[in-house]
């Protein structure tokens, strides 16, 4: 492997300055109110490149331009539901959710329902949730930092946890508020300088080997003769008979020498294999992706199956985004409502704008480097363009611009999802002082750590997709009929989130031994939110409306703090003797965040 000395000095320089912010920011943290929730002074436009920060993750830096390189106009709905998710939080949920006063989602479960054991479940599913989208933000690191240096994946998702726990620990939300807008605005940087450099050269004359076109109906071809060396275990398929030298294990024997593939049936290449392809061969594909360009540019086949599949999705993006903790905590550092709402509809914005560059970068790495269409590698497809279009030190110091946006996504998420997590278990496991939170980030840290060692490395747009239908089928029946029903009992919302959360658990489950034993599974399992979502719904209103009983007494009185104007004042924070935030006020003068 070629050591990329520009691309090593990019991810030390975001490490330093991420490191110097959130430590420069920590100055003024003292309380627990200044660790949970800034105070509560986050203006909206601050508050929308925070949130834009945090929730552009390695699923949408690294993981959308995969998706597409691998399934084509299929991966559309990733970034658009990613970004359509925040439409559905700002007419439904951000302004009620501020308005409550709540500090953390399980807070607001209490404080909507008045149930101290729902609270507690709902912090489970919470540190769960938090912990399985931290996963493939660590395993992007480890993709990350292997591509330019020899060094193994684990490395890179401990130096990315050890500088956000460092971050989190000394100054919390108002440290990392600062650290992730600065993020977003590099990670844009990070992604559109390079884009349209790269496009630019494909427009003149297509790099090496000239311009390549994607609207012929044959699959991609290698454009040199090319070494592949597949990492993991995988399952390929090719068009046409193919010819090419193998050294190591190819369908279930040993291989030392020259191989055929036939288009009859699938191919299995183990780990530790090296295959050997000569110019102008056709590229084999992962057996779950399409194998010919044409397919790629179309949607699929119009099987039922595939609809389905695709409708699932939705689902889980458009209502996952409002129950995912790690992203609604931020809107309870606004001051109110208003301002709430009005920072969903700046995030819409960023979110909008950013999604137009991976997406085109994926149409290029499948012309460019076609060869992670056999290594199923797909989510290094970012990583690995530039030098392949534009070869030589320009092509390495875009390459090291785009490794330094990576692993400032990778910072950003991981910082939001541990200062998220860590207030829930502070807060709801330990007494919830200003100790207890450091204890908690110590302690949350070595959680997603120690799953990234142990769980095999996945399409990351694919796991992170699994983890939105698991918070859309538990907290966002919750919320939306919460706050906008006011008969939800809390045996119903437990119902519904025991229901929804144990249908995509046992998908999830079913998913990773299908992994292991090599069978296929079925789409409701890749994809169980068509299912899971409208039977925790279902759950939720028909247990609601038998257990009268479990509806708070002063559910009027709560209803109208969710839905009252602002200026008439009827919204006020809860715990006020247990999080001191009396002096929090006198001090909130004095170090409010400015107005943006």
């Amino acid at each position: 492997m070629q050591l990329n000395s520009w691309a090593l000095t990019g991810i030390a320089l975001v490490a330093f300055a991420t490191y110097y912010l959130g430590h420069r920011s920590s100055r003024s943290a003292t309380s627990t109110h200044d660790f949970l929730v800034a105070r509560r002074t986050v203006r909206s436009r601050r508050n929308a490149a925070a949130i834009s920060g945090e929730y552009l993750s390695a699923a949408s830096f690294l993981g959308v331009a995969g998706i597409v390189l691998k399934q084509g106009a299929d991966a559309m709905w990733y970034p658009i539901g990613f970004t359509a998710g925040y439409l559905a939080l700002m007419l439904f949920v951000a302004a009620p959710l501020r308005r409550s006063g709540a500090y953390t989602l399980p807070d607001f479960v209490e404080a909507r329902l008045g149930s101290l054991g729902l609270r507690r479940f709902a912090t489970a599913f919470a540190v769960f949730i938090g912990i399985l989208y931290m996963v493939p933000q660590l395993q992007g690191a480890g993709l990350t930092l292997a591509q330019i240096l020899p060094v193994p994946a684990w490395m890179g998702a401990a130096a990315v946890i050890l500088i956000v726990a460092v971050n989190v620990m000394t100054g919390g939300m108002r440290a990392i508020t600062v650290v992730q807008a600065f993020q977003y605005w590099l990670k844009l940087f990070a992604i559109a300088v390079p884009t349209f450099v790269l496009c630019m050269v494909f427009f003149t004359g297509g790099g090496p080997g000239g311009v390549r076109a994607l609207g012929a109906p044959a699959p991609p071809v290698f454009p040199e003769d090319t070494k592949v060396s597949v990492q993991t275990d995988v399952t390929v398929k090719v068009t046409t008979e193919t010819y090419f030298y193998a050294y190591g294990r190819i369908d279930d024997g040993p291989a030392g020498g020259m191989a055929r593939w036939s288009p009859l049936v699938p191919h299995k290449v183990s780990e530790g294999t090296t295959l050997e392809f000569a110019a102008g061969t056709p590229v084999p594909v992962v057996s779950d992706a399409p194998a010919s360009n044409d397919s790629w540019l179309h949607p699929s086949s119009g099987k039922i199956t595939d609809l389905l599949q695709t409708y699932s999705l939705i689902f889980a993006l458009f209502l996952g985004t409002m129950g995912l903790p790690h992203v609604l905590v931020r809107f309870y550092t606004n001051p109110d409502g208003k301002a709430a709402r009005r920072t969903t509809v700046h995030v819409l914005l960023l979110l909008g704008l950013f999604y137009l560059f991976p997406t085109m970068l994926g149409a290029l790495a499948r012309m460019y480097v076609p060869q992670l269409l056999l290594t199923g590698k797909t989510d290094a497809a970012v990583l690995m363009l530039p030098t392949a279009l534009l070869p030589g030190w320009p092509g390495q110091i875009l390459a090291a611009v785009v490794a330094a946006g990576a692993f400032a996504a990778f910072l950003s998420s991981s910082s939001g999802l541990l200062v998220c997590v860590a207030g829930v278990v502070s807060t709801d496991v330990l007494p919830g002082r200003v100790k207890d939170f450091r204890v908690a980030t110590a302690l949350v840290a070595v959680c997603p750590l120690a799953l990234t060692l142990v769980l095999r490395t996945e399409d990351i747009s694919l796991s992170i997709g699994m983890t939105f239908a698991l918070a859309a089928s538990t907290f966002s029946p919750m919320l939306l009929l919460g706050i906008w029903w006011r008969k939800l009992s809390w045996p119903g919302a437990l119902s519904g989130m025991v229901v929804g959360g144990g249908l995509v658990l046992g998908a999830l489950v079913y998913d990773i031994v299908c992994g292991y034993t090599g069978v296929t599974p079925p789409w409701y399992t890749a994809q169980p939110g068509l299912i899971s979502v409208p039977a925790a719904f279902l759950v939720t209103y028909v247990v609601s409306r038998l257990t009268r009983y479990g509806r708070p007494e002063l559910v009027n009185d709560i209803m109208l703090r969710l839905h009252a104007p602002d200026p008439l004042g009827l919204m006020h924070d809860r715990a006020v003797a247990r999080f001191g935030q009396a002096e929090d006020k006198l001090r909130a003068a004095r170090g409010r965040h400015r107005r943006g």
